[in-house]
Formats: structure tokens, C-alpha cells, sequence
């Protein structure tokens, strides 16, 4: 064989995303739900963004970090629906090799930044209800742009090392992908060499991430929880505790799937790979839809903010 050919081998120039494997057929249907869950997204997260950007009153931690989660979530859901649509839609199943790290990187990383914005919000929530007096000293502008930041960094430095190890692997088995995107042990998992530093590692980052995030926002919302048992009315506790199971419950879609998805493809040989990859997709696009609902529009603010805006141009 060729030097040239081996080259070809070793370090495809494209790979193949072929969808959902065995749901061929349906990919059309299919792609009616997910393109309607993304289309939600994007209004839903970009009127979040225009709001508090134009309204003066909005402008304290909870909404900075509001903020934060709807770019994360404009960025996640748009590093896979346009791809995936286009298999959809096209057929166009075709994607460049360093497209398919980028977009391995901005998936993951994203994923890990989510995730310490939650974090970041539980935590503001905790401060507001628990120590509302201090609340203001304690989450200042220059403290939640420092978390911020954080959060970025963290998921820059976690993920960075998924690209630089599947950059370096050789590829001479397959380049087609069985996915709707760049995942990834989707990716790694055609190498022809021993990828267990790859798996080991993305396995650890899962749990160290949802570990040490997952054991916070509880403990967060234990202590509000206690303090809303604490308030004086009965219709302030409902309130108040039907907001904070609301947050919980999107945390849990989150965080669960994120961890199935992990753990499926390192472990879970018996799931169906339609099955699997559909709820891979679920992942990133239900959260992206559901959190500028849950946290933005049943937010007293800007709920109002968002009436009076469609009562001005009725008028």
C-alpha cells in the first residue's frame, strides 16, 4: 500500500454522520419536532437577551447569568440542528474532519459551561432567598463576571483534551459516523488504536462534572426549600416552591440524560444505537427550549417586561 493511501487512512478528510441509524425513513418526520423545538429555542433564548439587555431594572446577577445560560443554549442547540437538518432534509451527510473536532469541542465544552452556570444560578437563588440582605454585596457585578468566566474556563480546559486525543488517533476502519452530530466517543470509537486514555478520560470529566455540580444545586435548594417553609402565607410558599421544582425539574432532564448519554456508549452495548442517539439529541435541544421558559417567562420581571412590549405594538 501507498504512503499516499495510508495517509488517506489515517487521517480522513471527511466523515460520514449517517443520522439515526435504522430511522432512516423517517428522518423527515422526524425533523418536524426537533427543527419546532429549535425554533422555540432561538425566539425564546433571543427575547430573553433583548429583554434584559433593554430593560435598566433587569440588570442584577440573576439575569447576567440568565443570560449566560441562553447564549450557552443558543450555542449548543446551533452546533447540531443545522448539521442535522441538512441530513434530514438533504441528504448532506458529509462533514470536514476539523468541522467534525470543532464542533466535538463546542458541544462538550458548552455541555460543561451549562452546567456551572447552573451551578452559578442555584447559588445566586440560595444567597437572594436564604441571605437576601447580603445579597447584593456578595453576587456584585465584577464576582458574577469572575464566575462566568469561570464556567467558560472550566469547560475550555475540561474539553480541550477530547480534541487534542482524537486528533491524534488514526482513522482506518470506517468515517462514517453513526449520529446526527460530532460526539465524542461516536468519533473516537472509529479509531484503529487503543482508545482507552480517550474513554477514561470523557468518562471521568462526566463524573467529576455531574458529581461535584449535582451534589451543589441540591444542597442549594435544600436551604431554599427550608426557607420557603419558613414564609409567612400559604399562596408565597406555593409560589415560591412550584418555581423551585420547575427549576429542579429541568436540572434533572439535564443532568439524567447527560449521564445516560455518557454511559450508553462506554457501557450500555444492549441499547438500541436509534434509541440512543435520539436521546442524545432530546438532551441538547429540550433544556435549550424549556429553560427560557422556566427561568425567563415565569419570572415575574420579565414577564411583565415581555407584556408590556406586545402591548406597545398592539397599541
Amino acid at each position: 500500500m501507498s504512503d499516499s493511501n495510508i495517509t488517506d487512512m489515517t487521517n480522513p478528510s471527511t466523515f460520514i454522520l449517517l443520522g439515526i441509524p435504522g430511522l432512516e425513513v423517517a428522518h423527515v418526520w422526524i425533523s418536524i419536532p426537533f427543527c419546532t423545538m429549535y425554533a422555540i429555542a432561538v425566539l425564546g433564548n433571543f427575547t430573553i437577551l433583548f429583554i434584559v439587555k433593554t430593560e435598566q431594572s433587569l440588570h442584577g446577577p440573576m439575569y447576567y447569568f440568565l443570560c449566560m445560560l441562553a447564549v450557552t443554549d443558543l450555542v449548543l442547540s446551533t452546533s447540531i440542528l443545522p448539521k442535522m437538518l441538512s441530513i434530514f432534509w438533504f441528504n448532506s451527510r458529509e462533514i470536514d474532519f476539523s468541522a467534525c473536532l470543532t464542533q466535538l469541542y463546542l458541544i462538550h465544552c458548552f455541555i460543561v459551561m451549562e452546567s456551572g452556570i447552573l451551578v452559578a444560578m442555584a447559588f445566586d437563588r440560595y444567597v437572594a432567598i436564604c441571605d437576601p440582605l447580603r445579597h447584593s454585596t456578595i453576587l456584585t457585578n465584577p464576582i458574577v463576571a469572575k464566575i462566568g468566566m469561570a464556567a467558560g474556563l472550566r469547560g475550555g480546559m475540561l474539553v480541550l483534551p477530547y480534541v487534542l486525543l482524537a486528533r491524534q488517533w488514526p482513522y482506518c476502519r470506517t468515517n462514517i459516523i453513526p449520529h446526527t452530530h460530532c460526539e465524542h466517543m461516536a468519533v473516537v470509537k472509529l479509531a484503529c488504536a487503543d482508545i482507552r486514555v480517550s474513554s477514561y478520560y470523557g468518562l471521568s470529566v462526566a463524573i467529576l462534572v455531574i458529581s461535584m455540580d449535582v451534589l451543589f444545586i441540591p444542597m442549594s435548594y435544600i436551604q431554599i426549600l427550608r426557607a420557603i417553609f419558613s414564609l409567612p402565607t400559604k399562596d408565597a410558599r406555593l409560589k415560591t416552591f412550584g418555581t423551585c421544582i420547575s427549576h429542579l425539574c429541568t436540572i434533572l432532564v439535564f443532568y439524567i440524560s447527560a449521564l445516560f448519554s455518557s454511559l450508553t456508549y462506554r457501557f450500555g452495548h444492549n441499547v438500541p444505537l436509534h434509541f440512543h442517539v435520539l436521546i442524545a439529541n432530546v438532551y441538547f435541544l429540550v433544556p435549550s427550549m424549556l429553560n427560557p421558559i422556566i427561568y425567563g417567562v415565569r419570572t415575574k420581571q420579565i414577564r411583565d417586561r415581555l407584556l408590556r412590549l406586545f402591548a406597545h405594538k398592539g397599541t
